[in-house]
């Protein structure tokens, strides 16, 4: 859903003209009418991008194909365009959407996930260790939630990497265990086998919090030379 703003859109039409105008400036606006500086920004290029529409709220999120995203992504990765140049070209109403976009891409190389629409994984389930459930929630939270990947790697069905990371995320790493009574040597975990557990899956999970850092750092750097706001 949407969200809603606090300011009309008839009052944000006013800020900006002021702003446009240089009836006013930032700092004014923002004491006087309490908008930041980011959300003036953002009216600003809406209102030059589209006019008054652009500052109307939507009545429902906007969706866009597969194809709109990668040429969005890669125009702005080859210098094509800044951020606000590629929304208007494409009509994406929300930097933010096309910075998702973006990270999406350099994460998984293409929008087509098993979660993303793009293709549907028809891999049919086997049967795991607990070793083994343990290497792939790694291998996948590693790569960023790369659902496809680890598909294509270990030969599992989506159902099953999806169930995995989720029972990770929501009991750690016992959540690995299978528990229905097919295997009584896996209904529990050693302590020494739960600490390797933790150790691998921590490793994941800090190698992908730096792979968001890298990807934010080149991002800035990419702003940065091209003068955004």
């Amino acid at each position: 859903m949407p969200q809603r703003s606090r300011f009309t859109v008839e009052q944000k039409v006013n800020i900006v003209t002021e702003y446009i105008t240089g009836k006013r400036g930032p700092s004014e606006i923002a004491h006087i009418y309490g908008a930041s500086d980011s959300a003036l920004r953002e009216w600003v290029w809406l209102y030059k991008s589209r006019g008054a529409e652009g500052l109307t709220p939507a009545t429902k999120t906007r969706k866009y194909t597969t194809d709109i995203k990668a040429l969005a992504v890669k125009d702005y990765l080859n210098g094509v365009g800044a951020l606000t140049e590629i929304c208007t070209k494409y009509d994406i109403t929300d930097r933010k959407m096309l910075r998702q976009w973006i990270k999406c891409y350099n994460s998984h190389g293409d929008f087509k996930q098993a979660n993303g629409g793009g293709v549907v994984y028809m891999a049919k389930g086997r049967n795991t260790t607990l070793d083994e459930r343990i290497e792939i929630v790694s291998y996948c939270i590693s790569n960023n939630l790369d659902y496809g990947k680890a598909i294509e790697r270990y030969g599992i069905s989506y159902q099953q990497v999806y169930g995995w990371v989720r029972k990770y995320v929501a009991e750690g790493p016992d959540g690995l265990v299978d528990r229905r009574g097919k295997r009584k040597d896996e209904t529990t975990m050693t302590e020494v086998e739960k600490l390797k557990a933790q150790l691998k899956l921590k490793e994941a999970e800090n190698m992908r919090l730096q792979m968001e850092n890298d990807l934010l750092k080149k991002l800035e750097e990419i702003e940065r030379r091209r003068g955004l706001d």
